[in-house]
């Protein structure tokens, strides 16, 4: 990895972006109920979480004198903020479905406000700066390939096209705090993506499980359902897969986010929302231009 080349974009808040998701079905990813799931659980944890994220960064703010930095943490705050609400509408929607979402959310916020109470400000940023790592390989993950979000339904689709495309935008703002005045150790960062991984796969598991099982299926459907679904994310040529040597950069000496390249249709998503104020026009055309 060459340290010194970065790819940069600078993150921008978007605001009052409706992506009708009150239309969406109840299998949206192309009827299969395992992949539907594995996503919503996904986002379920979202609004929480995004608010772990600003909290984590807020620790620090008092700290930061480089005028860019703290720019970028105020869009930073800003844009984790809109993605809260985006997913708190998704999340309403599951809710309407008859899933036990509120019961997720609230086991996610006792989780963080533990997390938060119990430990440093150092190990919370490092874990903050973890999890941005996995969200900004959203879009490479989800769009670089039209193939991979071919069933999934559009306006779900662009909802998360965009908050891949800001996650990408703010990728390096809590990895920047904790570098420049978080004062964390190599070793507490590098444990950090060990733990945020293991704690991602476990919880988004365990939810979609209990979904499945709201949704009728008995518990042999859903252990048939994870021994097919999950090659899909992390088999041979899963999605999760092609993206190990860029999810395993976090442990080199010398990464940094802005190593990794911008995902080569990012302008198509900016100037499509430019052009048209629809943010479901944008992840059509952003999905439309995977290879």
């Amino acid at each position: 990895m060459n340290a010194l080349v970065k790819y940069q974009v600078d993150p921008v808040v978007r605001t009052k972006l409706d992506f009708k998701l009150d239309e969406v079905p109840r299998f949206w990813f192309g009827g299969d109920p395992f992949l539907t799931r594995i996503f919503d659980s996904m986002g379920a944890s979202f609004p929480e979480g995004e608010r772990y994220f600003i909290e984590s960064v807020r620790l620090f703010r008092d700290k930061i004198t480089d005028p860019d930095l703290k720019q970028r943490v105020t869009d930073f705050i800003k844009q984790e903020a809109q993605h809260g609400i985006a997913h708190d509408k998704m999340n309403q929607v599951m809710k309407d479905q008859g899933l036990p979402i509120d019961q997720f959310v609230g086991f996610v916020r006792n989780l963080y406000k533990r997390e938060l109470k119990k430990y440093s400000p150092q190990y919370n940023i490092a874990m903050t700066a973890a999890a941005e790592h996995l969200t900004a390989l959203m879009a490479e993950t989800f769009y670089s390939k039209k193939e991979t979000f071919k069933d999934a339904h559009p306006y779900v689709r662009a909802l998360l096209a965009w908050h891949s495309i800001e996650e990408m935008e703010h990728r390096d703002v809590a990895y920047d705090v904790m570098k420049q005045v978080g004062e964390v150790p190599e070793s507490t960062r590098k444990l950090a993506l060990v733990l945020t991984t293991a704690m991602i796969f476990y919880y988004t598991s365990q939810r979609a499980n209990v979904m499945l099982k709201y949704d009728g299926f008995s518990r042999f459907e859903r252990v048939k359902m994870f021994a097919k679904g999950m090659p899909w994310f992390f088999g041979k040529k899963g999605v999760f897969s092609a993206r190990s040597d860029q999810y395993l950069d976090w442990y080199k000496a010398d990464f940094h986010p802005s190593q990794h390249p911008v995902i080569h249709q990012y302008q198509v998503w900016v100037d499509t929302l430019a052009e048209t104020n629809d943010p479901i026009a944008a992840g059509e055309a952003f999905w439309q231009a995977g290879h």
